[in-house]
């Protein structure tokens, strides 16, 4: 077996992850672990500072409901949410980070996010729910805060430890084990409570950018279905696995259009000028009381833009040009002043990318694209798995005890369906729309609620060293396998005795994008190709013992792949399971291709234990009329 260190470290409470959950978490429950002499431990695969979906930047913080102003309520934030995702979520939660976002909001200005501030010094809002920033820097204040929580109470926190399998007492959550990504050393943590927050996965499909753009996506290429597997496996129940977010991305760079849309009230356009959000506005009357809400909900936006492209009318444009000019003739009259505000506006555009997306402004500048002058392409983009945006894929978490009806609370909340494995983030499900600033939220009350979990159940779980010793050998194996058999080829990427993990992800992707209703397919699937994709998958599985590594990268990457496997597996039994097609523009079934609100408006909830899978429905109750 390979040499690695065995390193053991003993805390109370575990936060796995660095993104905006986990970070919240360490703030909160940094403060209320010392006030109780309990250690906090966070341990986090990448380096805080730019870790998580935020880590090159963000343009906007997409979740602020302003309860102070009196525009907005909590229950104003739960219906839009309810209606963005056909009436699937569960309102408890929702709730209950609308209700707490906004302190999260004003802890990021007080430790330095610069928040745009309008001629009244109030904020500038992008829609309803979105604030303005200068984001560049976004990730880096907020760790920067958990780090400081962290050492300033006495915990501790560790970077570039890749956290693989949890450790378990039985029913209860006893750990983790990681191996670090710089040193030849394998850790093992012990804890009497974890919480995932280790985010969605990307490149579980095919994705549009290929060759020179590989790696290349909307959502961070590293996250890798980490929080899914570690839940799964622990035998934590899952919630809302077939729904996957398919964003609508400036095509290639992936750039956001958000601010387009909602800041500069841009339209989007077919290859021939036509407005397809106007000339198939028909189509929604075809999917009940959601084609009817405003704004209309992001699965219907893309269905109605994929139309135009079935038909032969792409590409479609988004109309920069149009919406700066429009913005800018309104100081027409003054030469000086429409001169400056054109200015103003193309620094505007290039700083929504340069904030968050630099791929897509080297793509513009590339390309020759000045923004004031020509449109540029979208497209949607390949299907991601992310709970806390426009997706709902995660856990099944009980919710808090003031909001949830009975069927939805068992004790702590954020706590899984597995004793002392919290969740936030991307890793809870069916509480989509919380995105940055929600999941600190989350992030918080789950860091909180832990440290109350731990106080009442303050007992050091048991941990096999057998078992643990078990784990590193099949962990490390595919180090193991290189050293053992990589003469056998001059090639290291053709081997007859193993497969490396970049050769592993080509062959999972080429499944999802071909049978689960990938780009290739344009978002079509049905029954035999969801069972022909469960039998390629099996296949996979057997092969995935056969990985191999040369270094502790490729150690990683190997890792990674597996967790995507499990979350490829998870989505397609969810969608086969769940007969309708109510998200058309995420994905469609033709062999269901209505909404069925008599039979199907029900979460599809799916367990793993002992190698067997397990699918239910469990019913949605509504809080908020």
């Amino acid at each position: 077996m390979a040499n690695f260190e065995n390193v053991e470290v003993t805390t109370d409470i575990l936060l796995c992850g660095g993104g905006m959950a986990a970070c919240g978490a360490a703030v909160e429950a940094a403060y209320w672990a010392a006030k109780n002499n309990l250690k906090v431990t966070l341990v986090d695969k990448a380096a805080m500072d730019r870790s998580g979906a935020v880590a090159m930047g963000l343009s906007a913080i997409n979740q602020y409901v302003d309860i102070n102003s009196g525009n907005n309520t909590v229950e104003d934030y739960v219906r839009y949410v309810r209606n963005d995702l056909m009436g699937i979520a569960r309102e408890d939660l929702v709730y209950d980070i609308a209700r707490h976002v906004d302190s999260s909001v004003h802890l990021f200005e007080k430790w330095g996010l610069p928040i745009w501030l309008d001629a009244d010094g109030k904020y500038v809002h992008e829609g309803r729910w979105q604030l303005m920033i200068n984001g560049e820097s976004y990730k880096v204040i907020v760790a920067e805060a958990a780090k400081n929580a962290l050492t300033k109470y006495g915990h501790e926190y560790f970077e570039r430890v890749f956290i693989t399998d949890p450790l378990m007492d039985g029913e209860r959550i006893a750990g983790a084990v990681g191996f670090s990504t710089r040193e030849n050393k394998f850790y093992v943590f012990k804890a009497k409570a974890v919480l995932a927050a280790m985010g969605g996965a990307v490149h579980v499909f095919k994705p549009r950018s290929t060759g020179e753009g590989l790696g290349r996506a909307w959502y961070p290429p590293w996250n890798s279905g980490s929080s899914l597997y570690f839940t799964l496996i622990a035998g934590a129940e899952q919630t809302c696995q077939e729904v996957r977010f398919i964003p609508v991305r400036f095509k290639d760079g992936y750039g956001p259009v958000g601010a387009w849309f909602l800041l500069f009230k841009s339209r989007a356009t077919n290859a021939f000028g036509g407005e397809y959000m106007v000339e198939r506005k028909d189509e929604l009357a075809k999917w009940g009381e959601y084609g009817k809400v405003k704004p209309i909900p992001a699965n219907l936006r893309n269905y109605l833009g994929m139309l135009d492209e079935f038909e032969g009318k792409g590409p479609i444009y988004m109309r920069t040009e149009e919406a700066i000019q429009k913005i800018a003739n309104e100081l027409k009259g003054d030469p000086k002043a429409y001169k400056k505000k054109m200015k103003e506006l193309e620094n505007e555009a290039w700083e929504d990318f340069l904030d968050m997306t630099i791929s897509q402004a080297i793509l513009w500048a590339g390309t020759n694209v000045q923004p004031e002058e020509k449109a540029s392409e979208i497209a949607a983009a390949e299907p991601y798995f992310i709970g806390s945006h426009s997706g709902a894929s995660g856990a099944w978490v009980s919710g808090p005890k003031d909001l949830a009806p009975k069927e939805y609370f068992w004790g702590y909340e954020y706590m899984s369906t597995v004793k002392g494995l919290f969740c936030a983030g991307d890793a809870t499900g069916a509480s989509s729309h919380k995105f940055s600033s929600g999941s600190h939220a989350e992030g918080r009350a789950a860091g909180k609620s832990m440290v109350r979990f731990v106080v009442d159940n303050n007992t050091q779980p048991n941990v096999d060293a057998a078992k643990v010793e078990a784990m590193k050998k099949q962990i490390l194996n595919p180090m193991d396998l290189f050293v053992e058999f990589g003469a056998k080829s001059s090639d290291p990427n053709i081997n007859p005795e193993f497969m490396k993990p970049k050769m592993f992800m080509f062959r999972l992707q080429k499944i999802m994008d071909e049978y689960a209703a990938g780009v290739t397919s344009g978002f079509k699937t049905n029954k035999a190709k969801l069972e022909r994709a469960l039998e390629l998958l099996n296949w996979l599985k057997e092969d995935s013992a056969k990985l191999a590594a040369e270094d502790l990268h490729e150690l990683m990457r190997c890792h990674e792949n597996i967790q995507r496997m499990y979350q490829a597996e998870v989505h397609v039994r969810s969608i086969l399971f769940r007969e309708e097609t109510r998200w058309p523009g995420y994905y469609f079934r033709n062999d269901f291709p209505t909404i069925d609100e008599a039979n199907w408006k029900v979460f599809v909830n799916a367990t793993y234990k002992n190698g067997a899978w397990e699918m239910k429905k469990v019913p949605v109750i509504s809080i908020v009329n």
